[in-house]
């Protein structure tokens, strides 16, 4: 699948896959931006893209960050819907106990393009029965 990008910032990489079969393109930061423990910031990735109609790109957060630093996606995965053409933004926030430094040029969360289906709710009196039920958080164990 082929999905025009825009670079906003020239001087940045133009998104990639670290390897041909991985489900996630890199996405960069745009500025610099030091987080301390608990902190959130939105950063920007220099980049807009038009994803297809029928799919929607995942913001999804980098394990290397999680791993290392504790940094996450606060809105993980955020959503870029196929209208979409503006910058697309990545809100990352610090779980760890320690400050981060992201600098411009970092890899700070990945974009996974999925297929997603069109949906109309039709409101009914009563839901189809389904083996699990109404159960909800924990009812199938720890």
């Amino acid at each position: 699948m082929k999905i025009p990008v825009l670079r906003l910032d020239p001087e940045l990489s133009t998104p990639v896959s670290a390897h041909q079969d991985d489900a996630g393109i890199d996405l960069y930061a745009r500025i610099d931006a030091d987080l301390s423990p608990g902190e959130w910031a939105m950063i920007p990735t220099g980049i807009a893209v038009a994803i297809p109609v029928g799919h929607a790109g995942l913001v999804a957060p980098r394990s290397g960050l999680a791993a290392k630093y504790a940094i996450s996606v606060v809105n993980g995965p955020g959503v870029v819907d196929a209208g979409y053409r503006g910058e697309i933004n990545v809100i990352l926030i610090n779980h760890g106990d320690a400050s981060v430094a992201l600098r411009r040029g970092d890899r700070i969360a990945q974009l996974v393009v999925v297929p997603v289906a069109s949906v109309e709710l039709t409101e009914v009196e009563q839901l189809p029965d389904s083996e699990r039920g109404a159960g909800g958080f924990g009812s199938t164990g720890k």
